[in-house]
C-alpha cells in the first residue's frame, strides 16, 4: 500500500512524514522545500504479532508495511504546470490513496502561502487542481467512447456515465463524491482520475487544540463537513506532537499520550483509517522460522491470499488450514487447537478473514 502525503506548502506535510517514518525528510518554512518525493516504509503496528512472537519465539517477526510518499507542495495553477504542478500530479498518480494534510493551526512564525489559515479554502485549492487535470483526461476518454459508440451501441451507458462525471467535475465535485452503482464503479476504475482516489484529510492542529478538545474546533469541524460530503475520512493530528513521540519508547509514548488524553498515536490511527479506506486486512502465518502479517483486500479467497506468499503456492493450492487468532490465543497452542477441533480445512472458495492464522497446503 502506497500513501501519498499532499497539501499546500507549509501545512506540515514533511513534519508529519518525518514523525511517522523517522526518515529525516527536510522540513522548512518556505514553499517547495520538498521537490523530489521522499519515501519511507513504515511497519504496521499489530499487537497480534507480538503475541504470536511470544508463543513461537521465531527467528524473525515481519509485520505488514505501508509506503508513505511525501509529495511536493501544491499551488494554484498546478494543473497548468505552475510551481511544481506537473511533478506533483505525476507523483500522485502512483499512490493508492491520498493523505491530504490541512493546516488548522495558527503560528505567526510559519507563513501560509495564501496569507491566512482557512482549511476549506485550502482543500478547495487542491481539489480544484486535481479536478482540472481530471477534466482533460476525461475529455479524451469521452471522445474515444463517443467515436467507438458509432460501431458499438452497448457503450452508450458508459458514455452517459462519463458525461455525468464530467458534469460533476465542472461543478467542482470530486469524482470520488459521484454516486455510482457497481457497473459504474468498474468503469470509473478504468479512468486514472486523481480526484477519484480515496482521501484522508489530516487536520494538522496545535498541541493546545488537543489539550482543549477538538469537538469545538471550528476548523476541524469545517474539514469534517467536507469529508462527509465526499465520502472521505478525517483525522485530527498534531504533526509537532507526533514528532515529539516518534523517538520515544513504547512505555514513554503511552505515558505521554495519556497526559494529553489521547488513546492512540496518530500513526496507529492513520494506518487503521488507511486500511478501512482501501478495504484491506491482514492474515497471519506463524512458526519458528517466522511470524508474519500479510496484507490483502477484504473478500480475497484462499488461493489468491496464498499467492501473496508465493505464486507457486497459489498455482498448486490444495487447501488452507485455518484458525482464528482469538481461538489460538484462548487455547494456548496449535496442539490444543487440534485437540479441540478448532483448526479448519478450507478449500478454494474460502474467503479469508482478518486475523486468520493459515498454513497453506500445495503441490507443484
Amino acid at each position: 500500500m502506497k500513501l501519498g502525503i499532499v497539501g499546500l506548502p507549509n501545512v506540515g506535510k514533511s513534519t508529519l512524514f518525518n514523525a511517522i517514518t523517522n526518515a529525516g525528510a527536510q522540513a522548512a518554512n518556505y514553499a517547495f522545500c520538498t521537490i523530489e518525493p521522499n519515501v519511507g516504509v513504515v511497519a504496521v503496528p499489530d499487537e497480534r504479532l507480538d503475541k504470536l512472537t511470544e508463543m513461537y519465539n521465531p527467528v524473525k517477526t515481519t509485520p505488514a508495511s505501508i509506503e508513505f510518499v511525501d509529495i511536493a507542495g501544491l499551488v494554484k495553477g498546478a494543473s497548468k504546470g505552475e510551481g511544481l504542478g506537473n511533478k506533483f500530479l505525476s507523483h500522485i498518480r502512483e499512490v493508492d490513496a491520498i493523505i491530504h494534510v490541512v493546516r488548522c493551526f495558527d503560528n505567526d512564525d510559519i507563513t501560509h502561502v495564501d496569507g491566512s489559515v482557512d482549511p476549506a479554502r485550502d482543500i478547495e485549492t487542491i481539489n480544484l487542481e486535481l479536478i482540472l487535470s481530471d477534466i482533460e483526461i476525461l475529455d479524451r476518454r469521452i471522445a474515444k467512447t463517443e467515436k467507438d459508440m458509432k460501431g458499438d451501441k452497448t457503450l452508450k451507458p458508459e458514455f452517459d456515465f462519463l458525461s455525468r462525471v464530467r458534469e460533476s467535475l465542472e461543478n467542482g465535485i470530486s469524482a470520488r463524491a459521484v454516486e455510482t452503482d457497481d457497473d459504474e464503479k468498474e468503469i470509473l476504475a478504468t479512468v486514472p482520475l486523481l480526484s477519484a482516489k480515496p482521501v484522508i484529510y489530516a487536520c494538522n492542529m496545535s498541541e493546545d487544540d488537543f489539550a482543549g478538545g477538538i469537538d469545538g474546533n471550528e476548523r476541524y469541524n469545517a474539514v469534517k463537513k467536507i469529508a462527509e460530503s465526499e465520502g472521505a475520512q478525517v483525522l485530527p493530528i498534531c504533526a509537532e506532537l507526533e514528532a515529539e513521540i516518534s523517538s520515544m519508547t513504547k512505555e514513554e509514548k503511552e505515558m505521554f499520550l495519556n497526559d494529553f488524553g489521547i488513546e492512540k498515536g496518530g500513526l496507529d490511527v492513520l494506518i487503521q483509517k488507511s486500511y478501512d479506506l482501501l478495504g484491506l486486512m491482514s492474515f497471519l502465518t506463524a512458526g519458528q522460522p517466522e511470524v508474519r502479517a500479510w496484507t490483502i483486500k477484504k473478500g480475497t479467497k484462499a488461493p489468491k491470499a496464498a499467492g501473496k506468499i508465493h505464486s507457486d503456492i497459489e498455482r498448486g493450492f490444495i487447501r488452507a488450514e485455518v484458525i482464528s487468532f482469538d481461538d489460538l490465543v484462548a487455547l494456548g497452542s496449535m496442539q490444543a487447537a487440534k485437540e479441540k477441533g478448532k483448526i479448519r480445512s478450507e478449500g478454494k472458495e474460502y474467503v479469508m478473514q482478518d486475523g486468520d492464522i493459515v498454513l497453506f497446503r500445495f503441490n507443484v
